[in-house]
C-alpha cells in the first residue's frame, strides 16, 4: 500500500478533511479523547500502518473537533527501536501530507539534559540535532512529495512558536525552550553520552520527533513541537528510570499542554491561512 492509496482510502471514511494534526507521544494519547470525536480508527485497521508497541501508545487515529476545527490525532506513534524500517515510522506523516495536513504539531517524552529543566517541564523545540545515524529522506526522491534537498534552517514555525508563547503567557503556564536529540534507542543513554549531548548544545534527549519533522518540513507542512520533560538524564542521579516515572510526569503537565494546543488551534485558525 502506497501513501496516497492509504490517504484515499481514508479520505472516504473520514467525515471531514483537517488541516492539523497532532502526533501525541509517550504518556499524551489521552489528550485525544479530551475533545468531540468524529472518526476514529485503530492503527491495525488502516492500509499501510503497522502497530505501535511503545507503552502507552494507544495506535489510534482520532478526528476530533477543537474550537469547530477538525483536528487528526495520531494516540502513538511508530519508533526506529520496534524494528521497524524508517519508511514505516514516517509512513503516517506522509500519509497526513497527502490528506492535505498542512500544520503538524508533534509531542514526545523527552530526557532532560539542563539541571534548569526539571521533570514536568514543557519545552517547546526550537531546534533539533539528528543523532540517529539515518535520515527518512535517503533513497530515491519523490519529486511529488518535496524537493530533493529541503531547508532544515527553520524546521519549527517562528510564527507558531511566537503565537504559544504568547498563549501560555495569557494561560499563566510556563514554557521553555529548547534543542532536541534524538537517538535510536531503545537502550537509554549513558552518562558519558548525555554529557557529550549536552556539551553539543542539546537540552533533551529522546527517540523520536526528529524524522517526522523532516519529513514534514520535505512535505511543507508547517511544524510546530514539544517535549514534555518527564526525567533528569543520568547527569543528575544515578538511579534508574521507570516508565511509571514517565508516564506520571506526562499525565501532569501534558493537561497544561492540551490547554496551550486548543488555544493554538483557535488562534491559528483565524489568523493563518494555510494553503
Amino acid at each position: 500500500m502506497n501513501i496516497f492509496e492509504t490517504a484515499a482510502w481514508l479520505k472516504d471514511r473520514l467525515p471531514q478533511l483537517p488541516k492539523y494534526a497532532i502526533i501525541l507521544g509517550t504518556g499524551l494519547s489521552d489528550m485525544a479523547e479530551e475533545f468531540p470525536t468524529l472518526y476514529k480508527i485503530p492503527y491495525s485497521e488502516i492500509p499501510g500502518f503497522v502497530n505501535s508497541t511503545a507503552p502507552s501508545h494507544k495506535g489510534f487515529l482520532v478526528l476530533a473537533e477543537i474550537h469547530k476545527q477538525p483536528v487528526l490525532f495520531l494516540q502513538g506513534r511508530f519508533h526506529f527501536y520496534e524494528g521497524y524500517a524508517m519508511e514505516q515510522v514516517i509512513f503516517p506523516t506522509r500519509v497526513l501530507a497527502a490528506l492535505g495536513v498542512k500544520a503538524l504539531i508533534v509531542t514526545n517524552a523527552a530526557g532532560s539534559l539542563r539541571l534548569e529543566l526539571p521533570p514536568g517541564a514543557i519545552v517547546q523545540l526550537c531546534d533539533h540535532i539528528n543523532f540517529m545515524g539515518t535520515n527518512p529522506l535517503i533513497g530515491h526522491n519523490d519529486e511529488n512529495l518535496g524537493e530533493r534537498f529541503p531547508s532544515m534552517n527553520q524546521p519549527y514555525d517562528p510564527a507558531f512558536c511566537k503565537l504559544c508563547d504568547e498563549i501560555a503567557a495569557k494561560q499563566g503556564i510556563e514554557t521553555h525552550k529548547g534543542v532536541y536529540l534524538a537517538v535510536t534507542g531503545p537502550s537509554l543513554e549513558t552518562k558519558a553520552e548525555c554529557a557529550a549531548f549536552a556539551a553539543w548544545g542539546a537540552d533533551l534527549v529522546g527517540m523520536s520527533t526528529v524524522p517526522e519533522v523532516i519529513v514534514a518540513r520535505h512535505a511543507g507542512m508547517k511544524v510546530l513541537a514539544y517535549s514534555i520533560v518527564t526525567n533528569y538524564s543520568n547527569l543528575f542521579h544515578e538511579q534508574a528510570h521507570s516508565q511509571e516515572e514517565i508516564r506520571h510526569h506526562a499525565g501532569i503537565s501534558g493537561a497544561q499542554l492540551r490547554n496551550i494546543l486548543s488555544e493554538f488551534i483557535l488562534e491559528a485558525a483565524q489568523n493563518f491561512s494555510l494553503t
